[in-house]
């Protein structure tokens, strides 16, 4: 419908500028929204506010002019003029009611489109150091990040999903030393334990196999532990295999999984990141200073310049990750995006500064980025701050089993990344209206109860003669509920487009809310027949949109709650 009236409204501004009443070189953007009040219409447009000055007329009289010059269409029943110069739309019944028809003869396929014309994206996102259980905060990374490529691949992109595993460095020889300290027999508390060292239960575990010599199938290789107390190379290898299966192992516990496993090692391995050392140096972007080499990333727009090799001749963080993204260039990845926490932020800058020091052909800007902020866990109204387990912080683990997968998913990508976000244990565990993930699948649910009682009382749906009544479904909720519908694609589209997922969630309450009135208000179990199977068709259909939404968000649609 919001495209059927754009369409409109772009005739008339083309008959306006044959009369001479706008200027020919006008070529506004035609900005058409839902109406907040039914009482003025179902869709409403300033574009008379926007035109007035290049027109040199009064927006109410250039109103009136665009609604004079209107074709005729049967999509609209009525256009009426607003305050200063806003002109409101009313939709026909008729072709409201269609889009029930379009629902249910797309499907699954219903909001998807190709306009991504199978371009390619890499998404990377979780990205968790292989030292621990994966906490909270990876959680929310995991359910944006997951989302945004359900989303990618709804608008036709080629999606890459990919993890970079951080397994070197000083934090993975601190999980040895850890892991070594517990083989021994040491316990945190006891002298001789790493001044950094890991202190979870976890580092228990991981001793424990160690010792017993077992076999570990991590994504890319196959670990067995060589029981050696004193052999620390062996004991890192082991350790982190051990974690990567973890991590692994919680991810698909929440619905998620990875194209590509993308070792950091591996770059030192292959020599990737002296060769982008000796690159930079060519191109003439680097200095010696105090036995250190630096990047003059202030060429870039930094706002000072970078250590890239120590004077110890170890590499700074900074550094892999450009020798990292200039693989993901290599690759043929014209986009890509990083979901990561906002302790990201300061990087973001001198890596995009260290890749056009590069002079590799990468634009400015890239790549894209999706920073999300902390989460705070909260039960009965206090913060939930350690799990046994990890010793110090709340796992995607812990979630997953107090809350489950479903309201785990939801609660984490229901929210601005860029907000902060506090996770409501008793909320996101109670049946309730209160909780959002549950009214949300209780109205999906709620149509699968008709169709039993539809079922139990020995009718069938007749689908024909459904669609041949849509004209009959003219309650003002029925309507509501069927503009709602109509509005699912854009709102695809657009939440891909701006990288925003929560887009989609906060549209499936809406969708609930419509739904959920209009089944409180209109009754389907009519005896008419015709009237029943019309409404019969607009459950499911609005039953179709909240499974393609949730399962967009990575959230299951029960059929019974």
């Amino acid at each position: 419908m919001k495209e059927t009236i754009i369409a409109l409204l772009d005739e008339a501004l083309a008959t306006l500028k044959q009369q001479g009443v706008l200027p020919t070189e006008a070529s506004p953007t035609i900005k058409v929204d839902p109406t907040k009040d039914k009482a003025h219409g179902d869709y409403a447009t300033n574009l008379a506010l926007m035109l007035a000055k290049p027109a040199g007329k009064k927006p109410r009289d250039l109103a009136e002019a665009l609604v004079a010059a209107l074709p005729e269409s049967a999509a609209v029943s009525k256009t009426e003029i607003a305050g200063p110069g806003f002109i409101n739309f009313f939709a026909a019944t008729d072709a409201v009611a269609q889009v029930v028809a379009r629902v249910l003869e797309s499907g699954d396929a219903y909001g998807r489109s190709l306009a991504g014309q199978g371009q390619k994206v890499q998404v990377e996102f979780v990205s968790a150091n292989p030292t621990g259980p994966l906490h909270v905060g990876h959680g929310r990374g995991a359910a944006i990040g997951d989302s945004l490529c359900r989303l990618l691949e709804a608008v036709g992109h080629d999606v890459t999903r990919e993890f970079y595993y951080n397994d070197a460095g000083a934090q993975i020889s601190n999980l040895a030393r850890s892991v070594q300290a517990r083989v021994k027999g040491l316990g945190p508390e006891d002298a001789g334990w790493p001044e950094d060292g890991y202190r979870g239960d976890y580092i228990q575990d991981v001793a424990t196999s160690y010792l017993a010599g077992e076999t570990v199938h991590a994504d890319d290789r196959h670990v067995t532990a060589k029981g050696d107390p004193e052999d620390l190379d062996a004991i890192r290898e082991f350790a982190v295999a051990y974690l990567r299966r973890e991590q692994d192992l919680d991810l698909k516990a929440f619905g998620v999984e990875f194209d590509v496993y993308f070792l950091e090692s591996s770059l030192y391995e292959e020599g990737k990141v002296e060769a982008t050392v000796e690159r930079l140096i060519d191109k003439g972007h680097t200095y010696e200073e105090d036995g250190a080499l630096w990047l003059r990333t202030t060429d870039f727009g930094d706002d000072k310049d970078r250590v890239m090799r120590k004077q110890d001749g170890g590499y700074t963080y900074f550094l892999p990750d450009v020798a990292y993204h200039l693989d993901k260039w290599q690759r043929g990845f014209a986009r890509v995006i990083n979901e990561q926490g906002a302790d990201h932020h300061s990087t973001v800058t001198r890596v995009r500064a260290g890749l056009q020091a590069l002079d590799a052909g990468i634009p400015e800007g890239w790549p894209d980025y999706v920073l999300h902020q902390m989460v705070l866990v909260t039960r009965s109204g206090v913060e939930v701050k350690l799990s046994k387990r990890a010793g110090s912080y709340v796992t995607l683990r812990d979630l997953i089993d107090e809350v489950g997968r479903d309201a785990t998913r939801y609660f984490l990508a229901a929210r601005r990344a860029d907000s902060q976000l506090t996770f409501d244990i008793d909320l996101a565990r109670s049946q309730s209206n209160d909780n959002p993930v549950y009214y949300v699948q209780y109205a999906h649910a709620r149509v699968c109860s008709v169709l039993r009682r539809l079922e139990g009382e020995g009718l069938t749906f007749d689908h024909d003669l459904a669609l041949a009544s849509l004209a009959s479904l003219t309650e003002d909720q029925e309507k509501a509920l069927m503009n709602r519908l109509a509005r699912y694609p854009e709102v695809v589209a657009h939440a891909a487009a701006s990288r925003e997922p929560q887009q989609v969630a906060q549209y499936l309450q809406d969708l609930a809310a419509d739904f959920h009135t209009c089944y409180n208000a209109v009754k389907v179990m009519v005896e008419d027949d015709a009237l029943r199977n019309a409404r019969l068709a607009l459950g499911l259909a609005t039953r179709q949109v909240i499974r393609n939404g949730l399962d967009l968000l990575g959230v299951g649609a029960p059929e019974e709650m």
